[in-house]
């Protein structure tokens, strides 16, 4: 059975601009196909039982009808995805969607789709303005209901698996790191290569760099943006995700409470920036010799990574540390 591969085609300039972003668009519309195929998800059951009675079903059904349960979906959807993206960014950004661009990725909706669903989409391809403003509307009250309670667990997961990555860089390299995003993601020359189940391309990213976005909804396999005005994106599974990652913040914190000890689970939850030893001990209410003493436990558990700028010392999470936390979420 032939296999079927898009090829990030590299060059010097795109190596040293590989970059990682978050993408709060992506989230919601694989959010809308686990909501669509909850039992294809089962990482996502825990978050489905606190979401499913406050979910709006006209916004539901619209999204549902454009973004599908598989395959493509279109590209107006997720913007090139940077650092500190936020949902309302998302959300203004959409608002002001090029009508061209909705023509183009409603036009392919249309032809991967049959029936009262292709006519839906079709109405909406024959009056883009009026389309990106219901669409918009929805998405909004979508995120709303779903993502924005659980925004800050799922946001969380995201820059801990950032994190993680680039620090494999430092002993692996950048493509050892690439390698490992998933089992489909390869790195061979100057080619970045990711294996699809419906899609194939070649894509010469002259100079434009490759973004790399941990995603907590997508569970199966990577997804990719090739198309312009977004730069070329691969979108991976992120590591640390469990049926329990949307619980309440509190209960995690409980949970590596009774590991830890309640101080050294909050100096280790808020260790995702460095952060001096007196601000360590500022934010967690402590004496500054009670903190250097948690961190000094956290730091001979290879849970926390300490080093020195000038006469501060400086307190991170290592890689072990965010695999902790993201078991606990």
């Amino acid at each position: 059975m032939d296999r079927n591969f898009v090829d990030f085609r590299l060059v010097p300039g795109d190596i040293s601009a590989i970059r990682f972003g978050v993408s709060p668009g992506h989230e919601l519309c694989n959010a809308m196909r686990v909501l669509q195929r909850p039992e294809e998800h089962p990482l996502q059951w825990g978050w489905l039982r606190s979401v499913r009675s406050r979910m709006p079903r006209q916004p539901f059904d619209l999204l549902a009808t454009v973004i599908g349960a598989e395959g493509y979906f279109p590209d107006f959807f997720t913007a090139t995805p940077t650092w500190n993206m936020q949902p309302e960014d998302e959300f203004a950004r959409l608002r002001q969607v090029s009508p061209d661009l909705m023509r183009v990725d409603l036009a392919k909706m249309v032809l991967r789709s049959t029936g009262a669903r292709q006519r839906a989409i079709q109405q909406m391809l024959d009056d883009p303005l009026r389309a990106r403003a219901t669409l918009a509307d929805a998405f909004e009250a979508m995120w709303e209901a779903v993502l924005a309670p659980v925004w800050v667990q799922l946001e969380r997961i995201l820059r801990a698996d950032i994190a993680v990555r680039a620090r494999r860089i430092t002993t692996e390299g950048l493509a050892g790191m690439v390698g490992s995003l998933h089992r489909t993601v390869g790195w061979s020359d100057d080619v970045v290569r990711v294996e699809l189940r419906l899609h194939r391309e070649a894509l010469d990213c002259r100079g434009s760099g490759l973004v790399l976005v941990p995603s907590v909804m997508t569970a199966h396999g990577c997804s990719v943006l090739t198309e312009p005005p977004a730069q070329p994106t691969i979108f991976y599974p992120a590591q640390g995700v469990t049926e329990t990652w949307a619980r309440d913040p509190g209960s995690a914190a409980e949970a590596l409470g009774a590991l830890l000890g309640p101080a050294r689970a909050g100096i280790l939850l808020a260790a995702h920036a460095e952060r001096t030893t007196s601000q360590v001990a500022s934010d967690a209410g402590l004496a500054i010799s009670t903190a250097s003493h948690h961190l000094g436990v956290l730091r001979e558990s290879g849970l926390v990574a300490s080093r020195r700028d000038g006469a501060r010392m400086l307190h991170l999470r290592t890689p072990l540390g965010e695999a902790v936390v993201g078991a606990a979420l």
